[in-house]
C-alpha cells in the first residue's frame, strides 16, 4: 500500500506533535507517525517543569529568553494542561550566596519578573519549606501536564487536517537521487503489513532517538538518564528550585496530591536499554529533602526514569550538565548531502512550539508555501475541561508517568 503526504513527521513528542499542529494549521498536508503512543518518550516522562527561563537565566540567556514568551502562550492557549503555580529558587544554608546574586542579576537582565523574599517570610507563605532555606527568588515558573499537552495538540493537528498515527514505526526511508523520498512506516498506519508513505518533505522529531533514524543522518545525539520520584505530599504550591549550579535532586513538582522529586543527570548510550539504579532514587530523595524535610518519610508511589534528547557535536567530553538545552534544526541537506529532510533536536517541552514554528517555517519555504504562524493565537481544544483533555489522551495512547495522578481513570 502506498499514501502521500506532503509532509512526513516522525515522532509523536511534544516537538512532533506541535510540527504536525504547525503545518497543518498552515494548510499543508502532514501525516505523523510515532512507534507507540504519542508522548512516550521524553515528554511524558520529564518532570513536567514549565520554565520561565530563571534556571537558565545566567547559564544560557538565549534559552532562557526563549522560554519567557513561550512560557506565557502555554498558560494562555493551554488551559488545564497547565498549572500556573509560580516557582521559587531556594538558597539553602551551605548554598553560595554569590550564586544566588549570579541569577538574580541574570534574570534581571534577560527581562524575566522576579521577587527575593527572606526565608522567614517565604515560609509564612509555603510551610513546608526547610528551617534551613536562608532566602528565596520567586519567579514565574509553573508546571506542565504532559500527556494533556501532547494530546491536545495532536487533537489540534488532526482537526487541521493532519493524519496522526500511533503505533507506527517506521522501519526505513526512501531515499532517491540523493533526496529522502518518503518512508516504510509498519504497525496501525499500514494495518496487517508495511505501508509506504511518499512525502514532498520529512521531519526527524524523534528526540533522543534522532541518531538512530538512519544511519545516513549525521545527529550527535549524547543522551543523559533522570530519575523522577513522586511521593505524597498534599499542599505543596509552588515549583520549587534549589539555587545552585545544577545538581542532583534540585526540582520539586507540586502535584495536588503528590510532589514530584527530580532528578539524575548520567550518560547512557542507549536511550532505550539502561540501568535504574537504587542510589540515583536515594539520592534524589536525600537532597530535596533539602528543601522540602520530611519527602524522605515518605514512601514513593511512583518511580520512573526519562532521557534528556541532549545534541552535543563538539561537546561529547563535556559534562552532561553543561550540554546546551537550546534546540538545533539539522538541514541534512547541507549538512550530509540528503535532501528532504531535517532534525530537529534538543530543546525543553516549555519551548516545544517555538521549536515546531522554526521547522514549519523551514519546510515550507522549502516547499514554496507563504503562511505564517498562527499556533501561538489559537487555544488548544479542550483545554478549559480536563476531562475533555483525559478524553484526548486515551484517544492517542498518550497516558505516561510524569501526570499519572493527575489525569481520569484509564479506559480500557
Amino acid at each position: 500500500m502506498t499514501r502521500e503526504t506532503g509532509v512526513l513527521v516522525i515522532g509523536g513528542g511534544g516537538t512532533g506533535v506541535g510540527v504536525a499542529r504547525d503545518l497543518a494549521m498552515r494548510g499543508v498536508g502532514v501525516t505523523l507517525c510515532e512507534r507507540d503512543g504519542l508522548g512516550q518518550g521524553t515528554s511524558g516522562r520529564s518532570h513536567g517543569l514549565l520554565h520561565s527561563g530563571a534556571r537558565y537565566a545566567e547559564s544560557d540567556p538565549k534559552g532562557a529568553r526563549e522560554c519567557i514568551p513561550e512560557s506565557r502562550t502555554l498558560k494562555r492557549i493551554a488551559g488545564e494542561c497547565i498549572r500556573d503555580s509560580g516557582g521559587y529558587f531556594l538558597q539553602v544554608t551551605g548554598d553560595d550566596p554569590a550564586y544566588f546574586e549570579e541569577k538574580r542579576a541574570a534574570c534581571e537582565e534577560v527581562g524575566i519578573d522576579f521577587e527575593v523574599r527572606s526565608g522567614e517570610t517565604a515560609r509564612e507563605m509555603v510551610p513546608a519549606l526547610s528551617s534551613e532555606v536562608e532566602r528565596v527568588m520567586e519567579v514565574p515558573d509553573g508546571l506542565i501536564y504532559p500527556s494533556r499537552l501532547v494530546a491536545a495538540t495532536a487533537k489540534s493537528a488532526r482537526e487541521h487536517g493532519a493524519r496522526v498515527r500511533t503505533h507506527a514505526p517506521v522501519t526505513d526511508l526512501h531515499v532517491e537521487g540523493g533526496r529522502v523520498t518518503g518512508a516504510t512506516v509498519g504497525g496501525e498506519a499500514g494495518g496487517e503489513n508495511e505501508t509506504r508513505i511518499d512525502a514532498e518533505y520529512v521531519v526527524n522529531a524523534t528526540g533522543a532517538w534522532a541518531g538512530r533514524l538512519d544511519e545516513r543522518l549525521a545527529v550527535e545525539m549524547e543522551p543523559a538518564k533522570g530519575v523522577m520520584v513522586a511521593v505524597p505530599y498534599d499542599g505543596l504550591d509552588p515549583v520549587l528550585n534549589r539555587c545552585r549550579e545544577p545538581d542532583d535532586g534540585d526540582i520539586v513538582i507540586p502535584h495536588p496530591e503528590q510532589a514530584i522529586l527530580g532528578t539524575t543527570s548520567v550518560p547512557v548510550a542507549d536511550p532505550e536499554e539502561y540501568d535504574r539504579e537504587d542510589w540515583e532514587i536515594e539520592r534524589v530523595i536525600e537532597e530535596c529533602g533539602a528543601m522540602v524535610p520530611g519527602v524522605e518519610d515518605r514512601e514513593p508511589e511512583r518511580v520512573y526514569w526519562g532521557v534528556r534528547p541532549l545534541y552535543a557535536p563538539d561537546e561529547a567530553e563535556r559534562e552532561q550538565r553543561g550540554i546546551s538545552r537550546g534546540f538545533f534544526l539539522l538541514d541534512h541537506e547541507a549538512r550530509d548531502d540528503l535532501g528532504g529532510i531535517c532534525s530537529i533536536v534538543g530543546g525543553k517541552l516549555t519551548t516545544h512550539r517555538l521549536m515546531a514554528e522554526a521547522v514549519a517555517d523551514h519546510v515550507t519555504e522549502r516547499l514554496g508555501v507563504e503562511a505564517a504562524c498562527h499556533t501561538a493565537e489559537e487555544t488548544l481544544p479542550g483545554a478549559d475541561d480536563p476531562t475533555v483533555l483525559d478524553r484526548y489522551v486515551e484517544e492517542f495512547d498518550a497516558r505516561g508517568p510524569a501526570d499519572e495522578d493527575v489525569l481520569g481513570t484509564r479506559v480500557d
